[in-house]
């Protein structure tokens, strides 16, 4: 008999990219933004999600959230929007990170709110409340969006003033973009609403659609219109419905990537 070597079995790949964390800042005590390191060969169109979140404690399994990518396709680091809970799984920890931590990000991004997904249209409005702001951030800076559309509106509805998270960078930090800076200057409005406290439009953005203020302060015709608006909705599933059902009632047809509509949600985070 002869010895005959055995090879160990390749390793499986790690369906996990491991990246080193850039940058992160505080908000507010229930709110932060961070930054990671992008691969690579990581592709994503603006608007998309990916799974994100760090590894179990004591050889737990890692633990994961869908979390929408907040910087633009052709950024080279992946900018995140997020809340802080305090017994969260995952939040109770993430919310801890530094730069120099590494975090683990899933390496296939999907989602619904998308240019692909919608139909030509004049008029783009990307509204969101809290943290679905994020996949805003991303459209807003794709140079597509303003080729797509000739007014792009950003609406942001939070319930205090404080938690109007780059609310700077949409009023004025923006139009230093060196991409779209002087597409968003000319086309992209910006409409926070506020529901706890005074505010210059104070409210739930719902409300404020069905009242006409929304569209009286923008200097709008009232309503939406399936021939020139187009929308995207990310948030809580409480906006998300009901201004789904707004919009039906003005003629708009849900789309999707395989059949692209009036109107876009993200069912991932609606449930």
């Amino acid at each position: 008999m002869t010895d005959v070597a055995v090879s160990a079995p390749p390793a499986k790949a790690s369906p996990f990219h491991e990246l080193e964390v850039l940058w992160v800042h505080h908000w507010t005590d229930q709110l932060f933004s961070f930054r990671i390191r992008r691969p690579e060969d990581f592709r994503f169109r603006s608007g998309e999600f990916v799974m994100l979140g760090l590894p179990g404690e004591d050889g737990a399994k890692p633990i994961l959230r869908a979390y929408s990518i907040a910087s633009p396709s052709w950024d080279e680091a992946l900018e995140f929007l997020s809340i802080k809970v305090p017994e969260g799984p995952l939040t109770s920890r993430l919310q801890k990170i530094r730069p120099g931590d590494t975090v683990l990000m899933g390496k296939k991004p999907t989602g619904t709110l998308v240019l692909d997904a919608l139909t030509g249209g004049d008029r783009l409005w990307l509204i969101g409340t809290g943290t679905g702001l994020a996949p805003w951030l991303s459209v807003a800076r794709d140079p597509d969006t303003y080729s797509r559309f000739g007014q792009v509106i950003v609406c942001h509805t939070v319930r205090n003033v404080a938690d109007l998270t780059y609310r700077d960078f949409f009023t004025s930090g923006i139009h230093d973009d060196p991409l779209i800076g002087d597409e968003a200057k000319a086309q992209l409005t910006y409409y926070p609403t506020v529901t706890r406290e005074r505010f210059e439009t104070p409210g739930r953005i719902t409300d404020r659609i069905r009242s006409g203020a929304l569209f009286a302060d923008l200097g709008l015709p009232a309503g939406f219109s399936p021939n020139t608006d187009r929308v995207m909705l990310c948030g809580s599933m409480a906006m998300i419905k009901e201004t789904a059902e707004l919009l039906d009632g003005y003629g708009l047809k849900e789309g999707s990537n395989a059949e692209p509509g009036d109107y876009v949600l993200e069912r991932a985070f609606v449930g």
